[in-house]
């Protein structure tokens, strides 16, 4: 019998991998200036400590599936799970 928990952590880990770049490419349209501050401090509000810190282990670990301005955005969030 196998563990479901892999898969489990594989599809929020997809889920996650989509929410962001979906942010990512909204920001990246938006003018110029401002737009990487804005995606990051979206991230900072609205994703939970928990989704930060999953999202920022796969940055850590090569960020594949991410865009380049998504992994951008993401990088200046603390890795903390209390911030």
């Amino acid at each position: 019998m196998t563990d479901p928990e892999p898969a489990i952590h594989h599809d929020t880990l997809a889920r996650l991998i989509y929410m962001a770049n979906q942010i990512g490419v909204f920001w990246e349209s938006q003018p110029e200036t401002g737009a990487l501050a804005g995606a990051t401090d979206h991230f900072r509000k609205f994703w939970s400590p928990a989704m930060r810190a999953q999202i920022l282990a796969h940055v850590a670990a090569g960020g594949e599936g991410l865009t380049p301005f998504t992994c951008t955005a993401l990088r200046p969030l603390p890795a903390s799970k209390t911030s």
